[in-house]
């Protein structure tokens, strides 16, 4: 059975300790991959904050847990997400994508990853390789390397992306547990795109209303991207549509 495409929104650090709605939403979306296909061979994960030039991916047969977040409580960086990596899907990524994938295991499963599965898969018993963002790509292109990715899904791979549809940390106001006007315009705009399978919205989101506020850099909302392209035209399914800290969307998305 084909596997899932799943983007989630990861927002802040502290998700990782947190137990609420959007938590519980994380952690039935793992229940449900596991229930309706079984548990995957591995997961090809694609992170905001491995935002590289060039395409890479890691071999490592224990890739480290990587704390790249400064400043927080001492029991987030006491949070482990101990996962091995997966030879085989390096080497099917390596296959797929050819000249355009380097490994590198200078970097390692990064909090865009790990706060969410640690919600989502818990036992931390599936392994997990990262694909680099690759900001040298245009936006067609990023979409066309998950295009390619998509053959993995047959193989019992889930193709999982991390990042946020609204993701403006200058304009973060953080007691506002809600989104601002324009976070929710933007955000109702990328969701309506990705339900009607409008590709081209998606891919040209600075088109898009509000788009200079929601998305002041790439890094976070190319994961999206790599996803659409590696859903092969399936339907999209939203969890936690909650925007929060004025400036951030924390929406998710499951294809299949």
């Amino acid at each position: 059975m084909k596997m899932p495409v799943i983007f989630s929104g990861h927002g802040s650090p502290m998700i990782a300790l947190e137990n609420n709605d959007i938590t519980a939403s994380m952690e039935a979306v793992g229940k449900n991959v596991i229930s309706k296909y079984g548990k995957p061979k591995a997961i090809l994960a694609i992170s905001a904050h491995w935002y590289t030039r060039g395409t890479f991916t890691q071999s490592a047969e224990k890739p480290k847990q990587v704390y790249d977040m400064y400043g927080f409580p001492e029991d987030l960086y006491r949070v482990k997400y101990p996962v091995s990596g997966d030879k085989e899907l390096t080497d099917k990524i390596k296959d797929v994508l050819g000249n355009l994938v380097t490994a590198d295991d200078s970097w390692g499963i990064d909090h865009g990853i790990w706060t969410v599965l640690v919600h989502m898969f818990p036992n931390a018993d599936i392994p997990v390789v990262q694909l680099s963002v690759d900001g040298t790509l245009t936006n067609r292109q990023c979409f066309e390397v998950g295009e390619k990715l998509s053959s993995l899904r047959d193989e019992g791979y889930i193709i999982f992306g991390s990042g946020n549809v609204v993701h403006n940390l200058r304009r973060v106001e953080w007691n506002n547990p809600d989104g601002t006007e324009m976070t929710h315009i933007f955000n109702d705009y990328i969701i309506d795109a990705v339900k009607n399978k409008d590709i081209d919205k998606v891919i040209n989101y600075s088109d898009g209303p509000e788009s200079s506020y929601s998305v002041p850099t790439p890094e976070h909302f190319l994961p999206i991207i790599y996803c659409l392209g590696a859903s092969g035209g399936d339907g999209a399914a939203v969890f936690n549509n909650v925007c929060n800290l004025g400036s951030m969307a924390m929406t998710g998305f499951v294809w299949g």
